[in-house]
């Protein structure tokens, strides 16, 4: 769909558009993760904000007073600024969409306003004016932002919902919403649209406030917002500084505070083509971001919902700078899952990903801790995690840094294939450790021999002590007996 809604437009973008490189990580997930109300887009804090929101425009308007004003081509071009200012008055009066047999014809006279005005900011036959501009996102204003309805645990006060198997919510407003998102993108991309006057409504609280409303549990408007948000930032280098940091603050909160939010995955896809654009040698903000808030995302228990625009975003760091790999690794580790398989076989096809993109000093860095994981994810009673993990071996690329440090990783991992070749219950895993083992044995006969010695030693001083540990349990039960 993203790719649809920047299709929409038949005008060439301006330059400032597009300067900076965009690489689509992947479908977005339309999944929908519950979130406290709490953390939700509320209704303006004070009087100043609610007389900004409601100046010059009517909650409902009273019946029969909307009109059909004439279309743009039917009047003179002089007097279609004031006609555009006389639709945008139309579209700043709000319906209940709650009852569908209410207010009928005037919620169809603003739908049509709507898709006249889209198409006159499309067609790019009048610039229009600066005070019709202000006046246009005002009325987007009081369209768009708006309190968010409860989420969906909130009405049912069930915590443990599954966000994969619930409905998403769909707002009822939609066919007015889309047309109001629809024309705020058209303005934003329009090759006619200065950035030096638009910058003085949309500004860094039109910003964050578009922000809050990627909390929104209908995945329509989220992907309208994506689409709005990258665009800004494409041409509105002014902001570019101030929207990476409030979305390490949206990221921050859901971490440590609230652990709901519905478009994580959403702004990860932003972040991915923002990453994509970085200039090397990287910042330190950038290294500090990835650090403090890209992998500390790996910690919340919904990851499943954003995993694929966090893998990617993970990747692009390191495919930009490989020396970030062992800082990735680590940070991977730290938070490795530890009775979530599901998770763990994410976390598994992530790090193949990281592994692919690094380089041998690096790879050096993170050997010992990096296999001892890997070794346990092998032991896995998990089939898929265990089999994950050996798939490591089919990547031609990793399997080249494990042939180059064989000498460290196979003593780390030998018990492991051996375990897994004696008594692991999946035949597919057998199959699979058993062309590991025999690869590392092809690679380096004498290492291999060597460790299966240290393993027969190892094996046979446990033997001993597990006799002994029964034999005196034994005694200390013939001792209870005879007393």
């Amino acid at each position: 769909m993203f790719n649809k809604i920047i299709k929409r437009s038949h005008r060439k973008v301006a330059k400032s558009d597009v300067d900076f490189a965009y690489a689509p990580p992947g479908r977005s997930s339309a999944s929908v993760v519950v979130v406290n109300h709490a953390s939700r887009g509320g209704a303006p804090t004070n009087l100043s904000q609610q007389q900004q929101m409601t100046s010059g425009a009517a909650a409902r308007p009273p019946l029969g007073t909307i009109e059909n004003l004439p279309m743009f081509r039917d009047v003179l071009v002089l007097e279609r600024q004031n006609l555009f200012l006389r639709k945008l008055k139309i579209c700043c009066y709000q319906f209940d969409f709650s009852d569908t047999l209410k207010t009928v014809r005037e919620k169809e006279i603003k739908r049509q306003t709507l898709v006249e005005l889209v198409d006159f900011i499309q067609s790019g036959s009048g610039k229009i004016t600066e005070a019709n501009q202000e006046e246009m996102i005002q009325m987007i204003s009081l369209n768009i932002f708006r309190s968010l309805p409860p989420a969906s645990h909130e009405n049912t006060g069930l915590e443990n919902l599954d966000p994969e198997e619930e409905d998403p919510y769909l707002e009822p407003s939609w066919p007015h919403l889309q047309l109001v998102y629809e024309l705020l993108l058209r303005y934003v991309v329009s090759s006619d649209t200065d950035t030096k006057v638009a910058k003085r409504y949309i500004d860094h609280s039109f910003v964050l406030r578009l922000l809050d409303l990627f909390d929104s549990e209908d995945p329509r408007e989220r992907e309208y917002l994506k689409t709005i948000l990258h665009r800004i930032y494409g041409k509105f280098m002014v902001h570019r500084p101030f929207i990476r940091k409030a979305i390490n603050n949206i990221f921050y909160r859901f971490i440590y505070e609230t652990g709901r939010h519905n478009g994580i995955g959403e702004l990860l896809e932003i972040l991915g083509s923002i990453i994509n654009g970085f200039a090397l040698p990287m910042k330190e903000e950038h290294k500090l971001f990835l650090v403090r808030a890209l992998i500390p995302l790996h910690k919340p228990k919904p990851i499943a919902m954003y995993h694929q625009q966090l893998s990617y975003c993970i990747t692009q760091f390191v495919e930009k700078d490989y020396k970030l790999a062992d800082t990735v690794i680590m940070g991977l580790l730290k938070y490795w899952p530890v009775i979530n398989s599901q998770k763990e076989v994410l976390f598994l096809g992530e790090l193949e990903e990281v592994l692919e993109a690094t380089q041998a000093v690096e790879f050096q860095r993170c050997i010992v801790p990096l296999f001892k994981q890997i070794a346990r994810s092998l032991n896995s009673p998990h089939f898929q995690v265990a089999e994950r993990a050996l798939f490591l071996w089919n990547n031609e690329h990793i399997a080249g840094l494990i042939s180059q440090n064989r000498n460290i990783i196979l003593p780390i991992i030998f018990e492991a294939l051996e375990k897994n070749i004696q008594s692991h219950w999946n035949h597919a895993v057998h199959g699979l450790t058993v062309n590991v083992r025999k690869t590392f044995m092809e690679m380096d006969a004498e290492l291999f021999e060597e460790c299966q010695r240290q393993y027969a030693e190892r094996e046979a001083k446990s033997s001993v002590v597990e006799k002994r540990r029964e034999l005196v349990w034994q005694q200390l039960a013939a001792a209870a007996q005879g007393g």
